[in-house]
């Protein structure tokens, strides 16, 4: 009997960078992650960090520990709605987000990643290209691309 796309994924990571986009690509991680009480919601971030060995650690984003505070209650938030979550975070220069993003999913053994089409900083995009375009040529996993204006599943 073939198995329905659902039941394929049954880790999911989640990619947000805290923006509005990536929140709404968490309903649709969500309704992944809730048809399977055995499924698990990896959350995904990568800090991305200023270039170079003196600010390596800087981040690139002035509201980083705001965004980090926001993502850390969004899990609390999912575990208190019964679900399994567990996170995955690193740190990365601009333009490595993607292939960290890749790593990081595949360190969880995801079957899929979610991801908002539009991040925190457009500029960033504009000029090394979008995080998710680049995912789709290097995850090994498919990538569902959630658009700003998609309607959250119910």
């Amino acid at each position: 009997m073939v198995e329905s796309v659902l039941d394929m994924f049954r880790r999911i990571a989640w990619a947000t960078d805290g923006s509005s986009a990536a929140d709404n690509a968490l309903a649709f991680a969500r309704a992944l992650v809730a048809h399977d009480p055995d499924a698990q919601l990896v959350v995904v971030h990568v800090d991305e960090v200023l270039p170079g060995a003196r600010a390596a650690f800087a981040p690139l984003a002035a509201d980083e520990v705001a965004v980090e505070d926001k993502i850390r209650g969004q899990i609390v938030e999912l575990r208190a709605a019964g679900l399994k979550v567990s996170e995955q975070t690193t740190s990365r220069t601009p333009g490595e987000v993607a292939p960290a993003i890749a790593e990081l999913a595949d360190a969880a053994d995801a079957d899929v990643i979610v991801v908002g089409t539009r991040g925190r900083m457009p500029l960033t995009g504009l000029l090394l290209g979008s995080v998710s375009q680049r995912l789709l040529h290097i995850a090994r996993q498919p990538v569902l691309m959630v658009p700003p204006t998609a309607t959250p599943p119910r």
